[in-house]
């Protein structure tokens, strides 16, 4: 055999290797020749548990016949033509599913035309789990300020400690993983400057007992925020009468507790 013709096989033996195994577009046989005419709706289920490897009887079982008239033995290729419906009442979208077979009747891989539909054997996402409740804010432990002290004092009575000791009993195994805020007040009587130190004393002395009861220093802060935030005016009244009345604005809050 003279060269031209041997460059000549082996174009052509090339040409025949390089198309061999690949799909285009007009290999796939024209729907309008499927039966039953307009294809199938494929079960997705079905569709997705499809894989290379498979016998043509475990896929005619599964997909079922090929819409095509091809045949069990002898064929390469089977074809069908499957709808698909987004959703309820939506209008199907049709495609065109071709799977391939080698010379021992098992499925070496597939196509879709067009090939967006391999797209449609994903699984819709998931919808978004529902944002969390927002944090219910706590409502701060409340003592009474003349629970702890005595009047116009930053000394804690006995009565004081006792209160203040069981609040750490409450804590229990917690004690080591809360974050304490103390917050002393004082009531309107007197200036506004001698109430803010009266209360940050106050906030300052129940922070350190605390310590003394086993709770971190670290997790404790205080702070004095003096007659701000009243929980009632007394308006009208004065003197003795006066200091009862504001009594529930003097008190320690102690935020961080929790349950």
């Amino acid at each position: 055999m003279n060269t031209k013709w041997s460059v000549l096989a082996l174009v052509v033996t090339l040409a025949a290797c390089s198309s061999k195994g690949q799909v285009r577009d007009d290999s796939f046989p024209d729907p309008a020749r499927a039966y039953p005419a307009g294809g199938t709706y494929v079960n997705l289920d079905n569709l997705r548990q499809y894989a290379p490897g498979m016998s043509k009887p475990q896929l005619q079982s599964l997909l079922g016949t090929p819409h095509f008239n091809e045949g069990l033995w002898g064929v390469h290729e089977w074809n069908y033509l499957f709808n698909f419906r987004g959703s309820v009442g939506a209008t199907p979208i049709q495609c065109q599913f071709q799977v391939r077979f080698g010379d021992g009747g098992v499925s070496t891989g597939q196509s879709w035309k067009p090939e967006s539909c391999a797209a449609l054997l994903q699984p819709a996402p998931a919808p978004a789990p529902p944002p969390p409740p927002p944090p219910v804010a706590e409502t701060p432990l409340r003592i009474s300020a003349d629970a702890l002290f005595a009047f116009d004092s930053a000394t804690l009575a006995d009565a004081g400690k006792a209160r203040l000791a069981e609040v750490v009993r409450s804590l229990g195994p917690r004690v080591n993983e809360v974050n304490l805020v103390v917050v002393g007040y004082t009531d309107r009587i007197g200036s506004d400057a001698y109430n803010l130190g009266l209360s940050q004393r106050r906030a300052a002395t129940v922070r350190e007992y605390l310590v003394q009861q086993g709770v971190p220093a670290g997790s404790i802060r205080a702070e004095g925020r003096g007659s701000t935030e009243p929980l009632v005016e007394c308006d009208g009244s004065n003197g003795t009468a006066l200091v009862t009345c504001l009594a529930p604005n003097r008190r320690v809050e102690i935020s961080g507790i929790g349950g």
